[in-house]
């Protein structure tokens, strides 16, 4: 085991750390414990390890989530607002070279820490980006949805700029955006706040800049956080989580709430078709977070596995949590506009994850994050046997989403490392935890330590250096 070296620091140089003035608070279980923000931006070198790191891992797994900056109003508190803050660790050569967190440098951030605004214009009067963190025509983008730009990040996680792709946006992005793995561009459904009779279906090309904006009329303003793609078809999930007026007149700063008796449905969109092209296909009332995959049958139906709720923001109002999510399989049939599901897993569970090698055509597993109260664990499902294997962290651990890294460009399906970070309740301090996919149930391969809390948050990415 090695020692770390740590700094603590609000810019990456070694200084003083750079502390929010935000006080305990018990009043909304989203502002404590393992949820609550992380007062300090820290730098630590040379980090503690458990186990083998695999050497072929060369790069950053970095991971975004809400850290508001500011005292928060336990009565109106949501779990996706707050300021983002990424957390970073960096592998090479076997060895955790550093650990950073860093604030994603909003006009709020900067105002608290004496700092410049990043270069740019945002284009929302919002510029919290606070969800997902990925790497795309050679930059690395900190993402979030409904209207506020996305923001290039350096290599050390620090703020660089506002990110318009070289002025082609025109509107809002994506915390879900896709790569097509056979193409190389970028997908994603985009909505915001300004403008709630519309989505959009979003390319951004190699090259870096949108090359189709597509937009699709809605009603209601519905929240549409990710999406799914196959070989024919974009699927644009229209969902009863809409714009409440009536929330947002009282003060409410995320105003999204289920709405009973709204319909329900999913859109096939051709790949390159236009509005009046959508197949829109009735479902039942349920919410969609986040999709694995989907791909095209044989039969001409679209298959996609994702994690169902039965209903969010109805009666709980500041975060998920109205019946366990589950793994299912939805099939839609274009030329019936019929609707079929099967239950994969009914594992309480979230953030599904694929080798995204198969983004848009078969895959067989599905590795997701399990849902306990007294422990997590990772989860991987097989499609093809039925069958769930679970890397039990223990008691008093909890797991976030899984991310898949293949050993090698020829590497099959399993043939991989899972990594997530894992929160260790004891000390109150998280874990980088690499798992090899051909013996998932078995010990770790490596147990990073890190210095500091990564609080329960959302979405990130393995970056490597050849990216």
């Amino acid at each position: 085991m090695t020692s770390a070296t740590i700094s603590q620091t609000s810019t990456g140089t070694a200084g003083a750390a750079r502390r929010a003035p935000f006080p305990a608070d018990i009043g909304n279980h989203y502002l404590i414990g393992p949820y609550g923000p992380v007062l300090e931006e820290v730098t630590a070198f040379d980090l503690p390890v458990k186990g083998d790191i695999p050497s072929d891992l060369v790069g950053r797994f970095v991971r975004n989530g809400p850290n508001p900056i500011e005292v928060a109003d336990p009565a109106t508190h949501h779990w996706f607002l707050g300021e983002g803050m990424v957390h970073g660790v960096y592998l090479r050569a076997g060895k955790a070279e550093w650990y950073r967190n860093r604030f994603v440098r909003s006009r709020l951030v900067c105002d608290r820490l004496g700092e410049p605004y990043p270069a740019g214009k945002p284009r929302s009067k919002v510029d919290v980006v606070n969800t997902h963190i990925q790497h795309f025509a050679g930059k690395t983008l900190a993402l979030v949805e409904s209207g506020p730009p996305a923001m290039a990040l350096s290599h050390e996680l620090d703020t660089l700029s506002y990110e318009d792709f070289q002025g082609t946006l025109g509107g809002a992005f994506s915390a879900h955006p896709h790569l097509d793995p056979l193409t190389d561009e970028w997908h994603a459904v985009t909505y915001e706040l300004e403008n709630r009779s519309e989505i959009r279906h979003v390319v951004v090309g190699t090259d870096g800049k949108v090359r189709r904006s597509e937009v699709i009329g809605v009603s209601d303003g519905p929240m549409v956080h990710d999406f799914a793609m196959t070989q024919r078809y974009i699927l644009l999930f229209d969902l009863p989580v809409v714009w409440n007026d009536a929330s947002a007149a009282i003060g409410h700063i995320f105003p999204y709430q289920w709405s009973d008796g709204r319909a329900a449905r999913v859109g096939l969109l051709p790949r390159d078709g236009a509005a009046k092209d959508v197949v829109w296909i009735d479902i039942p009332p349920c919410y969609v977070f986040h999709t694995a995959n989907a791909y095209d049958a044989a039969d001409g139906c679209v298959v996609v596995d994702l994690v169902e709720h039965p209903s969010v923001f109805r009666t709980a109002l500041n975060g998920p949590g109205e019946g366990p999510p589950v793994l299912a399989r939805w099939k839609l049939d274009p030329k019936s506009c019929s609707f079929s599901k099967v239950v994969l897993s009914a594992t309480p569970q979230e953030f599904p994850r694929i080798d995204e090698r198969l983004t848009g055509r078969q895959h067989r597993y599905v590795y997701g994050a399990g849902i306990r109260s007294d422990r997590g664990s990772a989860l991987c499902y097989d499609t093809e046997a039925g069958v769930e294997q679970a890397h039990d962290f223990g008691p008093g651990r909890f797991g976030s989403e899984c991310v898949f890294v293949p050993k090698s460009d020829a590497a099959n399906e399993r043939d991989g490392w899972v990594m997530t970070y894992v929160w260790n309740a004891p000390t109150n301090k998280s874990d980088l935890v690499i798992i090899d996919a051909s013996d998932f149930s078995g010990p770790p391969q490596a147990v990073i330590q890190l210095p500091a809390r990564v609080p329960f948050g959302f979405h990130g990415s393995w970056i490597p250096d050849q990216a």
